[in-house]
């Protein structure tokens, strides 16, 4: 954001959109465009998919937004759009998705990395995504939701509308699933 610009009234926008104003609707999409497309990207682990995911997601968020309460944030309840709307489209397409996620995993080194060092952790990125991916898209929901965007269990209990203890299970069951498939790998 510029230096003197003022940020938009998200309570505001809401408000005159539940009015049905499309220009205020379209700010919001603006705004939250891409923070939803990230999140889509995280849970199909392709470009196209995540793309679809989220023009999907702001199409129910229209559709929906007289239902949106003002005791949640606006990108709470957007986030949970997008994860119901990549289950939607996970169970109509029935496949898994082809592309890793190598450039959200690999973070290069502050200082460069020997060419041998490279090449381990890009083999570590591709083996660690294609772990993610091999989850079922209940369990890879909670791990993203948790590790990348760091929500409370609580959170994520409210989200995908199961318990706190759900949301704790399920996330322990997907550390020890990619555990387990990373420890038949050898990075050292």
């Amino acid at each position: 954001m510029a230096l003197g610009e003022v940020r938009p009234d998200v309570a505001g926008l809401v408000r005159a959109a539940q009015s049905g104003d499309v220009a205020a609707f379209s700010e919001l999409v603006r705004m939250h465009q891409d923070e939803v497309f990230t999140l889509a990207y995280r849970l199909t682990g392709d470009r196209s998919t995540a793309s679809d995911v989220a023009q999907e997601a702001f199409v129910r968020a229209w559709r929906g937004i007289d239902r949106f309460r003002a005791d949640a944030r606006f990108s709470t309840w957007m986030h949970r759009i997008t994860v119901n709307a990549a289950w939607s489209e996970r169970a109509r397409l029935r496949r898994r998705a082809a592309d890793s996620l190598d450039e959200l995993l690999h973070e290069p080194a502050a200082e460069g990395p020997s060419a041998e060092r490279q090449a381990v952790d890009a083999a570590f990125g591709r083996t660690l995504a294609a772990a993610l991916l091999a989850l079922p898209l209940t369990l890879r929901t909670v791990v993203v939701l948790k590790d990348v965007y760091d929500w409370s269990h609580r959170e994520i209990a409210d989200s995908l509308d199961i318990t706190v203890t759900a949301a704790k299970v399920r996330l322990h069951r997907a550390r020890k699933l990619l555990r387990d498939r990373l420890d038949r790998e050898d990075f050292r």
